[in-house]
C-alpha cells in the first residue's frame, strides 16, 4: 500500500472480476448432484435468501476440494476475466485508487487472477490442507465466511489503512450488505444481474470499464 492515504477499491471476485463462482465450479470437479447441492445454496446465499453463515462449511463438507483443485479454479477465473477488469484496474490505479479483492471465495484459487489484474492485496478466504493435499477445514474466523462479513472487514481495513475514500464493486447481497460501510457502492450485473442488488444500489453497471467515471 502507498506511504500517503489511500483510496481503497473493493471487488468481489465471482462473476464480477472473473465470470465463474469458483465454489460452484469445485462441485462440478465432484459430479452432477455434488453440482446441483452446492449451486442451490450458493444462489440461495448469494440472492440473501439465506445467510451466508448457513451454506458456508456445509458446501465444503461436499465437495472436500484437493489442493491441487485451487489450480483448476484459479486458471477457469483466468479464462473467465471480465473483458475490461485489467484496463479498468490499471486507469484506477493511475487515478490514485488502490484496488483489494475481497471475497468469500479462496485465496489459493484467487492468487493467479488477481496478478493478473495488478492486484496485491487479497482479502480471501484461507483452506487448510493436510500433507497429502486433502481437505482439512477452512479459517471459520475470516470475516467473509459470514453475512455482514463484508462490511466488517472493510471497518477493519479503514482502521488499518485511514483510507480518504472507498469503494465497494459486487454482484451479491453480501456486496450490497457493504454500502454503510463504504461511500460508494456499485452494483455490478455483467454476468449476472440480482435483483435485490440491482434494487438496492444508487449504481448500477454492467462492464467494470463503467467504474472510473462513477468513481471521479
Amino acid at each position: 500500500m502507498s506511504a500517503h492515504p489511500p483510496k481503497l477499491v473493493f471487488f468481489d471476485c465471482d462473476t464480477t472480476l472473473s465470470g465463474i463462482e469458483g465454489v460452484d465450479e469445485l462441485a462440478r470437479l465432484r459430479g452432477p448432484t455434488v453440482l446441483a447441492a452446492v449451486a442451490a445454496m450458493t444462489t440461495a446465499a448469494m440472492e440473501g435468501g439465506t445467510p451466508l453463515e448457513q451454506v458456508f462449511a456445509r458446501r465444503l463438507d461436499l465437495i472436500r476440494p484437493r489442493r491441487a483443485d485451487m489450480d483448476v479454479i484459479g486458471r477457469l477465473y483466468l479464462e473467465h476475466v471480465e473483458p475490461t477488469a485489467k484496463e479498468t484496474i490499471a486507469e484506477l490505479k493511475a487515478a490514485g485508487w488502490t484496488p483489494v479483492v475481497l471475497s468469500a471465495g479462496y485465496t489459493p484459487a484467487i492468487e493467479p487472477l488477481a496478478k493478473l489484474l495488478g492486484i496485491a492485496r487479497i482479502e480471501a478466504v484461507q483452506l487448510r490442507f493436510d500433507a497429502a493435499g486433502n481437505y482439512a477445514g477452512f479459517d471459520e474466523s475470516f470475516p467473509t465466511t459470514r453475512a455482514q462479513g463484508k462490511p466488517a472487514r472493510i471497518r477493519e481495513l479503514k482502521r488499518e489503512l485511514r483510507p480518504v475514500r472507498t469503494a465497494m464493486v459486487g454482484d451479491g447481497v453480501s456486496d450490497l450488505e457493504a454500502t454503510a460501510a463504504v461511500d460508494v457502492f456499485v452494483g455490478f450485473g455483467g454476468f449476472v444481474e440480482r435483483a435485490k442488488v440491482r434494487a438496492g444500489a444508487r449504481h448500477f453497471i454492467h462492464r467494470l470499464s463503467e467504474l472510473p467515471a462513477l468513481l471521479g
